[in-house]
């Protein structure tokens, strides 16, 4: 019985990048001992035929805490906001879970082993979108020079979804939690935290966004005990493009000591010409080499 089990979700339109992640995990031989485990929001039925050879479980999303239908408005994928926070009530019999948003892919084991190293004893293993070469952490709309509108991700949620001043002010300069890679054991105390957040969350604020502010409170706020792992583990490129590798044929961080990419996460996307990466998998960036030459080079998994 496998222990371990890293889990995603995708809808029939983000497919392609579910079936690059799955295959990007099944490339490393160590993956033989870890589960891959599936929340449909909305997949083609010879969609999931495919992805059924390939992983162990697969099973509908639901809308584990109830939301307004015109918040909703057909967008099944919008599940994965809720989905994501009751994982051991999908998958019950696994002891370390590992999430990975479809639009991300391994690069490097490596990263997947610290991910289930960082959530023992209960903690959340997760990364901080904040390192070397982030120029713009937070913005803010200055008045008169002096007086600021505080504009950051963490602030701007917070006080939609109206969870009160005095919390909002806790997590407005706080670095941002991407919850799209994440870990857990599975009687962590993460989970209730998370979902008693997400509860409030949800009220008044966007269903997209709700999660991620629901595990900044958990942590800024809750103080639960987490494991904040290096960038590399959970790399947004539209945040900061990474190099590459020529002589190891691998992505890597743009700053010494260039660490290897663990995990390519395209959150946001890569926008060319209104052309997003995601679902052009032609389109291609310039990135620099470690030797110092421009590449065209797509992010996405190419096995």
């Amino acid at each position: 019985m496998k222990k371990n089990v890293i889990v995603s979700l995708a809808d029939a339109n983000y497919y392609p990048l579910l079936d690059e992640l799955v295959d990007s995990i099944k490339q490393f031989e160590q993956s033989e001992n870890v589960a891959i485990c599936i929340l449909d929001a909305g997949l083609e039925k010879k969609q999931k035929e495919a992805l059924s050879k390939k992983v162990d479980e697969i099973k509908q999303a639901e809308w584990d805490i109830e939301v307004p239908g015109y918040k909703v408005k057909n967008k099944e994928w919008l599940k994965s906001q809720v989905s994501r926070a009751f994982l051991p009530r999908y998958f019950p019999n696994y002891h370390k879970y590992l999430w990975i948003d479809c639009d991300a892919w391994v690069n490097s084991w490596q990263s997947v082993e610290l991910y289930f190293k960082a959530c023992e004893n209960g903690k959340l293993g997760i990364t901080q979108t904040v390192g070397p070469g982030y120029k713009v952490t937070s913005k803010v709309i200055w008045l008169l020079g002096k007086l600021a509108i505080i504009k950051s991700q963490n602030f701007k949620h917070a006080v939609k979804s109206k969870i009160g001043y005095s919390k909002a002010r806790k997590l407005a300069f706080a670095p941002h939690i991407n919850i799209g890679v994440f870990s857990l054991e599975a009687d962590s105390p993460g989970w209730s935290s998370w979902q008693k957040n997400l509860i409030q969350t949800l009220k008044s604020g966007n269903i997209f966004g709700s999660e991620g502010l629901a595990i900044n409170m958990s942590v800024y706020i809750d103080n639960l005990k987490t494991e904040f792992l290096p960038l590399h583990c959970n790399w947004i490129t539209s945040n900061l493009l990474p190099k590459f590798d020529e002589k190891n044929n691998t992505f890597v961080e743009p700053y010494l000591p260039n660490y290897e990419i663990g995990i390519m996460h395209l959150a946001a996307g890569i926008w060319r010409d209104g052309k997003d990466m995601r679902t052009n998998k032609d389109l291609k960036v310039q990135i620099e080499s470690l030797e110092g030459k421009f590449l065209e080079k797509s992010l996405r998994y190419n096995n």
